[in-house]
């Protein structure tokens, strides 16, 4: 068998960001089921929040991030993520990154929702994602083997630990595996997610044996382009975060009275309000007008309009919310490890809790530099500790799978941004007529590609809908109209310190 000291399943931020720091130690495989730019970092269009700003501070980012993810969030991973940013995005700044910057040489920062300072960077207008990602693939080229169109459709187990992959051409042993495979928005039928996203790294680690958990929180992003029923592409927040605002069809300010900070409230409080719109029959625009220079500012989107048939200088997108990111997964402590060793997970597939219920605008990123980076750190150190893979043995899955669209449909219709236990039952009991437990068991290499997404959704969409059930409240990007009103209870929690203590601490720049 080809052996490796880590496989890296995926080539995101986090993948690669994983590989940029571990490269000169260990010996590194990536695999990426189709090209190597294909993915939800390589889309990211808003950019990375990171307190760095003189007015800034590293305290209120951190405020933001667990106000946001309605103080679900593990308070140490957010500390982290908030206090090692700035010192991992300087450091790749110094190796050669390029943000945009004004014309004084300063970072050009942007707003983003529920921040409470202007701290995101970006690249390209609206292309980070893509000018981050470009870096990170310059820099490990030829010093990493990175495998595309090779799908991993098993993980290899022997006694209690990871060992290797399976892919649909072989089998492949490593000391470490890593799953960086993204989230997967594509279980519903509005998504901003690239179509890779379809929650195989997830599957993957459930199937073996890992655990996953807070599956239900799902983050509908509030401003997809909608086009002739269809949403057909993300219109970043950042579009917002300059000025732009929702409004009805008669020209009424959609976030008015909907929350203090108005269009610039969190993601899931913006997307119900849209979704109450149009639950009431109505259509909801995003007012562009007020924005110089469109075209220039967030090329990408402009492009993505144009090609749509929408003028910009119409100055109103029809948008619509899509499903954009998960908060949970593969669950993992603050190093990389899941709960079965010598299996690590990293980005969106990973669930550290840094999100808690609902992540803060511009995080993903964030989250995929600093956590890669120390998962990189974690495996420089890990000793080898390597066992021979056994001969697996095939059980094929001989039932009938749904098609992709099917379980698109029952996701949108039941497990979307608005849930209750009659729509979330019936959700479960579709999708355990497929064989679930069989399905877990199976070995997916004998499925075709076609199968296999297909498999990844399912067994996703399952997993997601029996946690919604299990949440008897709202909370964040899970809310059910059953449980309306959200639980006060944590609110009341001990918070370190409230607002005004931490402005007055940080030099009165409240």
């Amino acid at each position: 068998m080809p052996e490796a000291d880590v496989i890296i399943v995926g080539s995101g931020l986090a993948a690669l960001m994983t590989a940029y720091h571990l490269h000169k130690h260990k010996n590194v495989i990536i695999f990426t089921k189709t090209k190597q730019e294909e993915s939800n970092s390589w889309l990211a269009q808003g950019g990375v929040a990171a307190a760095i700003a003189k007015e800034d501070d590293w305290r209120l980012h951190y405020e933001d991030t667990l106000i946001a993810g309605a103080f679900h969030n593990d308070e140490q991973a957010v500390e982290i993520l908030v206090r090692e940013g700035p010192v991992r995005l300087l450091e790749l700044v110094k190796e050669g990154l390029q943000f945009d910057i004004d014309e004084t040489g300063q970072f050009q920062l942007g707003n983003e929702g529920a921040h409470s300072r202007r701290r995101i960077l970006h690249a390209g207008g609206d292309q980070t994602g893509k000018a981050l990602v470009s870096f990170l693939l310059e820099n490990v080229r030829g010093k990493v083997t990175i495998i595309e169109g090779e799908s991993v459709t098993d993980l290899l187990v022997q006694n209690g630990r990871c060992v290797g992959v399976k892919t649909r051409t072989g089998t492949y042993d490593a000391n470490a595996v890593v799953l960086s495979t993204g989230g997967c928005g594509n279980v519903f039928a509005f998504t901003s997610n690239a179509p890779t996203a379809t929650g195989d790294g997830i599957a993957l680690a459930y199937r073996a044996g890992a655990v996953v958990s807070d599956m239900e929180f799902i983050q509908f992003h509030p401003t997809m382009l909608y086009v002739d029923g269809k949403a057909v592409g993300l219109v970043s927040e950042a579009v917002r975060g300059e000025g732009a605002i929702l409004v009805t069809e008669d020209g009424k300010r959609l976030m008015e009275d909907g929350h203090p900070q108005r269009d610039l409230a969190p993601r899931d409080i913006v997307a119900r309000a849209i979704h109450a719109e149009m639950i009431r029959g109505g259509r909801v625009y995003l007012d562009i007008s007020m924005i110089p220079h469109f075209r220039t500012r967030f090329p990408t989107i402009a492009a993505m309009c144009e090609a749509h048939g929408i003028d910009v200088n119409d100055g109103k997108l029809p948008v619509v919310p899509g499903a954009h990111f998960l908060m949970g997964g593969i669950q993992t402590d603050l190093t990389g490890k899941t709960s079965l060793p010598g299996l690590y997970a990293v980005g969106e597939a990973a669930c550290t809790g840094v999100h808690g219920a609902n992540r803060l605008a511009s995080n993903s990123l964030l989250e995929g530099i600093v956590f890669g980076a120390r998962l990189a750190e974690t495996l420089r150190n890990e000793q080898p500790n390597r066992l021979e893979c056994s001969v697996y043995e095939a059980v094929p899955f001989t039932k009938p799978l749904p098609s992709v669209s099917d379980i698109q449909a029952i996701m949108m219709k039941h497990v979307g941004i608005v849930r209750d236990e009659i729509s979330l039952t019936t959700a479960k009991q579709w999708f355990e007529q497929f064989s679930i437990h069989e399905l877990i068991a199976s070995d997916w290499s004998l499925f075709n590609e076609e199968q296999r997404t297909a498999a990844s959704l399912l067994l996703t969409g399952w997993l997601i809908t029996t946690s919604a059930l299990k949440r008897t409240e709202s909370r964040g990007g899970h809310y059910r109209s059953d449980f309306p009103k959200e639980d006060d209870g944590w609110k009341k929690r001990r918070i370190k310190r409230t607002k005004e203590e931490l402005f007055a601490q940080i030099g009165g720049k409240g």
